[in-house]
């Protein structure tokens, strides 16, 4: 199954070199849309060995992810996988989800580290089973971590789904809109590593955003 790893960034050039490193041991192909990052992220990116689309401005997550997906469309990969460009993520965990997708017959794998949160920040551990319920309630399955940007897309749903958030709540819309399409999402356990990185997420303001957009989406789907 030919991948590639899509990873959007904005201010990660800390982390960026080591992680792609450790993807391209797996020989996988990488795409980096850095976010209009102030630092070094896109060139250290670049000379790192991943393919590097820029956004001049900051746009968010969901405008990288966006131009990442067409990206992959139109290389013709067989699936993408979307990482945290901050080290939260581990690559050696990229097999599993390979494994996995390879004989099932879903198109979407989401990693989920709900199983082991001792080591989880506790408002972002709240604010996760929050939306988790929420999510998985309007999806009408049940989805154990909706936040967890790593993840597993098969061709066949990119095909289909049209995304147009551009925030953090494209990961709640992909979902959503996934199961409309009769898509199941299944899950991946994974370990996420916390080691004191800011999140970009605010708790309050983008939780509000979350839940905005999934009553818009549940009010449209009534007429």
């Amino acid at each position: 199954m030919r991948t590639c790893v899509i990873i959007p960034t904005y201010n990660e050039a800390v982390a960026i070199g080591d992680l792609i490193k450790r993807i391209r041991a797996q020989g996988l192909d990488i795409l980096v849309v850095d976010d209009g990052s102030l630092d070094n992220t896109a060139k250290i990116a670049e000379e790192s060995g991943a393919a590097v689309l820029i956004n001049q401005t900051n746009q968010g997550k969901g405008a990288s992810l966006i131009r990442g997906f067409e990206y992959a469309v139109s290389k013709d990969y067989d699936a993408v996988i979307t990482m945290d460009g901050d080290g939260q993520h581990l690559p050696e965990d990229i097999p599993f989800f390979l494994r996995l997708a390879k004989y099932s017959k879903n198109s979407i794998f989401i990693g989920n580290r709900m199983q082991k949160t001792k080591d989880m920040p506790f408002v972002r551990l709240l604010t996760n089973q929050f939306m988790s319920w929420l999510i998985s309630l309007v999806a009408g399955q049940k989805i154990p971590d909706t936040q967890s940007g790593f993840r597993l897309i098969k061709k066949d749903l990119l095909g289909k789904i049209d995304l147009n958030t551009k925030k953090f709540e494209i990961e709640s819309e992909m979902l959503i809109k996934a199961s409309r399409l009769g898509f199941e999402i299944e899950s991946v356990p994974i370990k996420t590593i916390y080691q004191g990185q800011k999140s970009q997420i605010n708790p309050f303001v983008d939780t509000m955003r979350f839940i905005k957009f999934i009553l818009k989406e549940s009010w449209s789907t009534r007429h």
